[in-house]
């Protein structure tokens, strides 16, 4: 793989602006995002320069947004991770019983599939969750639309469990997201293994 996948710096809110446009244009992305091309598009520079600060080391360690950058520079994936405490406000699904991640925001752009790509996000994007200290994460969550089977089936190769819990699609109560979550790895004789939700 050529790529290198790092997290976002806080003034490259230009290249997480044209990522996240990209994705609202995909065919999967009516199953994929709580967001329509339209809205992403409408919103000012200023929402695009805070949630690429937001995302960024530094911004409030809450949020890491990580992609994956082509020799050429091109930005090709992006996955990001939210930071849940059980005192927290719910930003979706029910509240954390422990400290949780969460991933949202998962894209590989088509021409970049089949590369690794969207396993090397997840294992950055999990490998910062796992490493924090403050505060210790036992979880990492996800929710998938119930009609998003490719996604449904990729996060079950890598580990990820469908935990039986479920919310309304928010604007569509009749469709559901569906969580899958993977336990904190255990170590056992040097190595890390993820324990099942």
């Amino acid at each position: 793989m050529e790529h290198v996948i790092r997290a976002v710096c806080a003034d490259e809110w230009p290249l997480v602006k044209e990522l996240r446009l990209a994705a609202l244009q995909d065919p999967a992305a009516p199953v994929a995002f709580l967001e329509t091309y339209a809205q992403g598009a409408a919103q000012p520079d200023a929402f695009w320069q805070e949630r690429a600060l937001g995302a960024s080391e530094a911004g409030s360690g809450e949020a890491r947004q990580f992609v994956a950058v082509a020799p050429d520079g091109r930005w090709d994936g992006s996955v990001t991770v939210l930071i849940e405490r059980p005192d927290a406000d719910v930003r979706f699904g029910k509240a954390a019983d422990v400290h949780q991640a969460h991933v949202v925001g998962v894209f590989v752009r088509p021409e970049a599939r089949g590369e690794g790509l969207a396993e090397e996000l997840f294992r950055a994007g999990t490998d910062w969750a796992w490493s924090l200290v403050e505060p210790r994460i036992e979880r990492v969550r996800l929710y998938a639309h119930e009609d998003n089977a490719r996604a449904a089936a990729f996060y079950r190769r890598i580990g990820f469990v469908a935990t039986g819990e479920s919310v309304p699609v928010p604007g569509d109560s009749s469709a559901r997201e569906l969580e899958y979550a993977v336990g904190r790895p255990v170590q056992v004789g040097g190595a890390g293994f993820a324990r099942l939700a």
